[in-house]
């Protein structure tokens, strides 16, 4: 089923880790008025798991379960759910982690992710996963964004992470990798990837003509060559090659300084600290990860999975209906 670009967007919402506030948050945001208002919502998780979750924290769970999207309608005004339905699920506990929660968890990104890749849903956005569960499961895991390259056949590496809360945008050209691995990856090459990617999907949300800094490595961005040669012989040519194929793109700068600029749309930083720190300083809990390269809009929430707080009916939304808005408009300019 191909999209019309002049019907709402249909966003699929992968509910997360099952011990964890991820169903709470992903139903909180499904049934949010300004959400129901920007696209169709398509809840995709275990039926089970997000009827007690609902119990648990006094929300509505009125669902219509189908077994594909394609030829859904929203007109009854249930809410649609993909049942990814495990005979695990009902041996969690709420709180707790184990190998169930992890296969639970991954096989409902998996399914939401096959369905943007089928073209019957316009995005994913997922909710936190717990990575000990995972763990636990087996599988090779250090994040979504490898998750999606690999499940849209995508080397690791291919994919990158934008942190966006309100107008702030971080690329990683680096993740989850030690320091000394990360500082092995950091080639001309591939800064200069991530510089095109993120200009790609910088357009991709609706920004005609993006503007983009790029960060040192070292202290002060090497304080020319004092701290190191990264910036001189890596970073600083992929600059200049990227920006000489009309890309506006400029740096390296300190980055711990490069954030006080307000006239750009997307920071590039080289580490997982260097946007990190930053994200989760300034927009604690309202920060949401776009995974960009891949072939599919896919975005998660950057906080945890909040197993303090689960069946509380306390956890905030805010992060998931920010990031459901981000790539509904997304989809609406862009068809």
């Amino acid at each position: 089923m191909m999209i019309m670009g002049h019907r709402k967007p249909i966003i699929a919402i992968a509910t997360g880790d099952p011990a964890g506030i991820g169903p709470e948050i992903s139903l909180k945001a499904a049934l949010d008025p300004a959400v129901r208002g920007m696209c169709r919502p398509v809840m995709v998780g275990d039926a089970s798991v997000i009827e007690r979750h609902a119990k648990a924290c006094g929300l509505p769970a009125d669902f219509r379960v189908i077994a594909q999207v394609d030829g859904t309608d929203w007109l009854d005004g249930r809410l649609p759910l993909l049942d990814c339905r495990s005979n695990e699920a009902a041996d969690i506990a709420f709180g707790s982690t184990s190998a169930a929660s992890g296969r639970v968890s991954l096989a409902a990104a998996r399914a939401a992710i096959q369905a943007a890749l089928d073209h019957q849903v316009d995005a994913v956005v997922a909710a936190p996963q717990n990575q000990t569960s995972i763990a636990l499961a087996g599988i090779e895991f250090d994040g979504y964004p490898s998750f999606v390259a690999r499940e849209t056949g995508l080397g690791r590496h291919d994919v990158y992470l934008m942190l966006c809360f309100d107008d702030l945008k971080i690329v990683h050209c680096t993740l989850h990798v030690g320091v000394r691995d990360a500082i092995a990856l950091i080639t001309r090459e591939r800064v200069g990837h991530v510089i095109g990617v993120a200009d790609k999907s910088l357009k991709r949300l609706g920004i005609a003509n993006p503007k983009i800094y790029v960060s040192g490595l070292n202290p002060h961005a090497g304080e020319g060559g004092l701290f190191g040669r990264e910036e001189i012989d890596i970073i600083k040519p992929a600059i200049d090659a990227a920006a000489a194929q009309g890309i506006r793109v400029s740096g390296p700068f300190g980055a711990d300084t490069m954030f006080h600029n307000t006239d750009v749309d997307a920071f590039i930083v080289m580490l997982h600290d260097q946007g990190h720190i930053t994200a989760k300083l300034l927009a604690r809990r309202s920060t949401a990860g776009v995974v960009i390269g891949s072939p599919i809009l896919f975005s998660s929430v950057a906080h945890g999975s909040g197993h303090d707080i689960v069946g509380k009916g306390v956890a905030d939304p805010t992060a998931m209906i920010q990031a459901i808005g981000r790539l509904a408009s997304a989809k609406a300019q862009r068809p």
